[in-house]
């Protein structure tokens, strides 16, 4: 692990947290294609892995070997270069996953407000199995929850709310740029 972390800012996986359908997978693949990287999505490769769709895997198996599948997904991807990962909203409750991941790669947290996000909810819920069954109240209970820990693990923070996603993903390369010629020329 040691040697990820001495590696070149400029080659660092960007990871992008936060929560459930802030953007992480759209602005993720913007990104990616700027940059000329791979796009990793972690829910999709747990869904290919287990050959069906995180609400399926979830009443099959459960949330804690879906937890388990997430972490060894993003620990084995930090030992890579070069890769634009977007992890699921509840990744960064492990310990072991926030760790890895500031440790070996740059986070950025996209931040939205419950007013934005509120309004995404309609289109996302049936496919968040951690929605199913929980009063607005209760959503917005886990939100704020979520809120708190990625406010406090993350290199960059973007407030995303109703921004047009193509303006930025360009300003989130834009930042990227210079802080890696920021870190060359040290």
């Amino acid at each position: 692990m040691d040697s990820l972390s001495n590696t070149a800012l400029r080659e660092k996986n960007i990871v992008f947290i936060g929560f459930m359908g802030a953007g992480k997978t759209t602005i993720g693949e913007l990104v990616a294609k700027k940059l000329y990287r791979d796009f990793i999505d972690i829910d999709e490769e747990i869904e290919k892995e287990y050959k069906m769709s995180i609400p399926n895997i979830f009443a099959e198996i459960g949330e804690q070997a879906f937890r388990e599948k997430e972490k060894e997904f993003i620990q084995n991807l930090c030992h890579y270069k070069l890769k634009i990962i977007s992890v699921g909203g509840g990744a960064f409750l492990q310990e072991e996953i926030r760790k890895v991941c500031l440790t070996s790669c740059i986070v950025f947290y996209l931040d939205i407000t419950w007013d934005a996000w509120k309004n995404r909810l309609l289109s996302i819920i049936d496919s968040r199995p951690v929605l199913q069954g929980k009063t607005i109240d209760e959503i917005e209970e886990l939100f704020y929850k979520r809120k708190e820990i990625y406010q406090n693990h993350f290199h960059s923070k973007i407030e995303i709310n109703d921004q047009d996603l193509e303006e930025l993903a360009d300003n989130i390369v834009e930042t990227l740029k210079l802080s890696w010629e920021l870190d060359e020329s040290k």
